[in-house]
């Protein structure tokens, strides 16, 4: 393959992402790597500046066009640390919400909980990447990545971590990111190189917590346990009710398109 034909392939660099890409070598010929934050990435595959893109899972949802392209995925079966709504009233009396800007789904996520629980729509406000907790007067905040594993201790009286809530509600696990690709897929060598590259990531993930506990301010064993405890990485049939039941929610509220059936394409056969 020439390097013109390589995929371009987009994959986020907060800690969660780590085992998704810990297999995937810069000089392989199949792939053009790139990273950026789950928002970015999810608009340069709709502008076609990526063929492949990890992206937040309400995008799929959005773009009837877009396909799943590999059984890895960026998941919680319950609490997941690094999705955090907080609260500086309670939030049941929450009247402005403040979202941080680097994932969609997370975003979607804190308003169906906060529609669902107590009915509420609050006033939305941009929390841009780099900005403090500080700097927003919002009644909620919510954080997500690796600035959400350490909360600030004061000023909140309440903090969801959404993985849990989620299911405290549902009973199902729930997906944050997945593969994905535009108009048909990718060629089922570079989608089983995805899968590939998650399976020798899961493997490793001592390797990797060893390797990246100190850039998120975690001991090794602490890392270590969110890596392999609260986050899952394959996209199995209980995953895949999750996204049904969250498209159905989120679509309720006019955050999705019509018509989203779970489109999948060039996942190996027997991998779902």
């Amino acid at each position: 393959m020439t390097p013109s034909a390589r995929v371009r392939v987009g994959a986020v660099s907060y800690l969660n992402t780590k085992p998704l890409v810990y297999g995937l070598q810069p000089d392989d010929p199949r792939i053009d790597l790139a990273y950026d934050l789950p928002s970015r990435l999810a608009d340069g595959l709709h502008e076609g500046r990526l063929d492949v893109a990890l992206i937040p899972s309400i995008e799929v949802f959005r773009n009837p066009g877009y396909a799943i392209v590999s059984d890895a995925c960026i998941a919680a079966h319950g609490r997941v640390l690094s999705v955090r709504l907080l609260g500086r009233v309670p939030l049941r009396e929450a009247r402005s919400l403040a979202l941080d800007e680097g994932s969609r789904t997370s975003v979607a996520l804190a308003r169906l909980l906060l529609n669902e629980r107590f009915g509420l729509e609050p006033a939305l406000h941009p929390f841009p990447i780099g900005a403090r907790i500080e700097d927003t007067t919002a009644d909620a905040v919510l954080v997500i990545g690796d600035r959400a594993i350490h909360p600030p201790r004061g000023g909140f009286v309440e903090n969801w971590d959404l993985g849990e809530e989620w299911r405290r509600c549902t009973g199902l696990p729930f997906v944050f990111a997945v593969w994905a690709a535009r108009d048909g897929g990718v060629a089922p060598a570079v989608a089983g190189a995805l899968s590939a590259s998650r399976d020798l990531g899961v493997a490793n993930l001592a390797t990797i917590a060893a390797r990246e506990a100190s850039a998120v301010d975690l001991t090794r064993d602490a890392c270590l346990a969110y890596l392999r405890d609260n986050l899952h990485f394959r996209l199995g049939p209980s995953e895949i009710r999750g996204l049904e039941t969250f498209y159905r929610s989120v679509h309720r509220l006019g955050l999705a398109a019509d018509g989203w059936r779970g489109r999948f394409a060039g996942v190996p056969p027997g991998r779902l």
